[in-house]
């Protein structure tokens, strides 16, 4: 089925914005029902949902993240990505992007570390 990869670099810097993008293949993410999210996880917080783009384009964010966070896609890629501005230490953790129906699908994370 749905296959992701997560890539974007793994050393940030605080006040930088982070880029990452996801990789899909194995369907395409325009096929209805389904929702591309990024979820991040660390050791303090555990599993945190930060937003989704569904297939037809609409978006989601997380209301404690919205503020710094934007999602994007590209359907002649078959990929989307995840914006995240301003980064602190805090935002340290493995970054997840998801596919599929009901998160059916997980790339196997990138960690990114935020250090000066």
């Amino acid at each position: 089925q749905v296959q992701l990869q997560e890539s974007g670099p793994g050393l940030m810097k605080p006040s930088q914005m982070l880029s990452l993008t996801c990789t899909v293949s194995g369907d395409s993410i325009t096929t209805s029902g389904y929702a591309s999210s990024w979820i991040r996880q660390s050791p303090g917080k555990g599993l945190e949902w930060m937003g989704a783009v569904t297939a037809e384009g609409r978006t989601y964010y997380s209301l404690s993240l919205k503020s710094r966070t934007s999602i994007s896609r590209d359907t002649s890629k078959n990929q989307f990505s995840l914006q995240l501005s301003s980064v602190t230490p805090d935002d340290t953790a493995v970054y997840y992007c998801t596919g599929g129906f009901r998160f059916a699908s997980w790339g196997q994370g990138t960690q990114v570390t935020v250090s000066s």
